[in-house]
């Protein structure tokens, strides 16, 4: 019953509810012992021969009246307990979510989505089946088997009811043991399913890849070896699940034998009348319930606690990148100077980047260059405190990025990266992400900014036509463009283009780039770039190998070095050539 602790803080928030919801259930378990009463009444009646129409339909009366009030009763209480339980299930869907959207990228790295899905499925549901049906069976069957109890006990023969429960402590230590196996063969096989999920999340999101390499066959004998795991290990939960009804009904069967043969015995010894050992059975009969709920109720709360112990381990780790109490609270403007001695990932031992010292001045435009591996990227995921942990500081506005609130750093800077990202939306709704409130005229401004605005004039729809889950109407170039165009919307300080034009032609790499030099003056670009044309124009030019500056200048400083950079430029300029024909 560990679980129903660790949720107190949520009984506590919804305690009026959960008390009336209680309170009413206790009522209704009241109500519940009248019934067998006047069965037992009406049974000594008739024996007797004293019945009359009169009597009968009084109690006719009140066994209506009975009906009909706990009829209603059990729709509030129902109300009450489960309508709280769904409470629960949003809000640490809710907190889950929040959690998701804070964590860093490392998170990502070592967590897998399928996984994460589950959690906020399956894990959820069973705990709101704990805040639910675990209260309910909880309450009802320790009132209701209580109540019965005392009404045999007291009302009919104290003696008879001790014979009868004799068999009850057996029944809880078998559930008991049951119930601990059940928790851990629950977790494996929602671990199971994590699992499962995480490769059917994989395998839809990669399903060009597995069609165009011919691994449709592979892919599926892949699921269907994790989908048949799944189903042995919930095979194993079914059948310690299957010996709760079987051993109550065993212990509830001997209870039954018992009752009835001392009861009648003591109808035989006079010490008690036919309608007593009649209403006797009958409360018997109430007890089933209480046996089987208090079975399921093993089953719920071990279900329960093996998934609310995955869920609050998920929200226990560790947001690595957070706002200091006093972080500067306006947006980043000015100089961005870099000063890392040393970077490596968490869990690596590699340096990725190591002695970068730059600076680049408000307005002007960065080109970073290198081989694929180098360490581009990571340099601008440093700006954008994706990472963090290096030894040095990147300072902005004469200030280490640190110093600035996250939302506020990010604000300022527009970040388009190499893996384009666009939802299941229309193309408006994707260029405006970033403030869904804007005008149309500004979509449009943004779009022909990036070379975009006539290709979206060809779409079915035009800015209205939905591209799909991840863009895959669109190819390569448009996503990017597109990409583009939601960061330009946001007029960000600092634009940064992480490799963002390696699917577009040439003509319209300058078409693009133009634009950025005639609408960003003032503003600070940084570009990064395998095609050498891309970032010819900028005012620094870095070229990054092994995670090191290995030449910097501008196009034309570095052009009379016979360094990398030129080597690549001249080798790209030849490529060029011949794909024109040699004009």
């Amino acid at each position: 019953m560990k679980v129903f602790l660790e949720l107190a803080w949520f009984f506590k928030q919804e305690k009026k509810a959960y008390i009336s919801g209680i309170l009413v259930l206790l009522f209704v378990a009241v109500l519940q012992l009248i019934p067998p009463k006047i069965i037992g009444i009406l049974t000594d009646d008739i024996h007797e021969g004293t019945i009359t129409a009169g009597r009968l339909i009084q109690w006719m009366i009140v066994l209506i009246a009975v009906g009909l009030m706990m009829y209603i009763l059990r729709y509030y209480w129902r109300i009450m307990i489960f309508g709280s339980s769904v409470k629960l299930s949003r809000l640490l869907r809710d907190r889950l979510y929040y959690h998701f959207t804070k964590m860093s990228p490392s998170f990502y790295q070592k967590s897998r989505i399928g996984d994460l899905m589950a959690h906020a499925t399956n894990d959820l549901s069973a705990i709101q089946q704990t805040a639910g049906m675990g209260v309910l069976t909880l309450v009802d069957s320790l009132s209701t088997g209580g109540f019965v109890i005392i009404a045999m006990a007291f009302t009919i023969s104290w003696k008879l009811t001790l014979i009868c429960l004799i068999p009850l402590p057996f029944m809880v230590i078998l559930t008991s043991w049951f119930g601990t196996m059940l928790h851990k063969s629950f977790h494996k096989a929602q671990e199971a399913f994590s699992s499962l999920n995480d490769k059917t999340q994989e395998s839809i999101t990669g399903i060009k890849v597995i069609k165009t390499f011919g691994q449709e066959q592979e892919d599926i004998e892949d699921f269907r070896k994790q989908s048949e795991d799944v189903v042995q290990k919930n095979i194993v939960v079914a059948k310690i699940d299957s010996l709760y009804d079987p051993t109550i009904s065993i212990i509830v069967g001997i209870s039954f034998f018992l009752s009835i043969t001392f009861g009648a015995k003591y109808v035989l010894n006079g010490e008690l009348t036919i309608g007593e050992l009649i209403a006797f059975t009958t409360y018997l009969g109430l007890l089933i319930w209480p046996m089987l709920a208090f079975g399921w109720l093993f089953n719920i709360v071990e279900r329960g606690r093996a998934s609310y112990d995955r869920v609050i381990a998920l929200l226990n780790e560790k947001v690595e990148i957070t706002d200091r109490p006093d972080a500067i609270d306006d947006m980043p403007m000015g100089d961005i100077e870099y000063r890392i001695n040393e970077f490596t990932y968490p869990g690596d031992v590699r340096h990725i980047l190591t002695e970068i010292f730059f600076s680049l001045k408000k307005g002007e435009t960065l080109g970073i260059v290198g081989k694929t591996g180098s360490g581009k990227t990571t340099l601008l995921k440093l700006l954008i405190r994706e990472f963090e942990g290096f030894q040095g500081e990147i300072l902005f506005g004469g200030n280490p990025i640190h110093t600035y609130k996250l939302e506020k750093l990010r604000e300022a800077i527009g970040y388009v990266p190499q893996d384009h990202f666009l939802f299941s939306a229309t193309v408006a709704e994707n260029i405006a992400f970033t403030n869904p409130e804007v005008s149309s005229d500004e979509i449009e401004r943004a779009a022909k900014l990036a070379n975009i605005h006539e290709d979206i004039l060809q779409f079915t729809d035009g800015y209205q036509t939905v591209v799909g889950e991840r863009g895959v109407s669109l190819s390569g170039g448009q996503k990017q463009r597109i990409s583009i165009a939601r960061a330009l919307l946001m007029n960000p300080e600092v634009l940064v283009l992480d490799d963002s034009l390696s699917a577009v032609d040439a003509k319209t790499e300058e078409a693009i780039l133009s634009s950025l030099r005639q609408n960003r003056e003032g503003k600070t670009t940084i570009i990064t770039s395998h095609r050498l044309s891309a970032i010819q124009h900028a005012n620094l030019i870095l070229v990054i190998d092994e995670g090191k500056i290995m030449e910097r200048g501008k196009h034309e400083e570095l052009m009379e070095n016979d360094g990398w950079y030129k080597e690549m430029y001249l080798r790209q300029q030849l490529e060029e050539l011949v794909e024109h024909g040699g004009h």
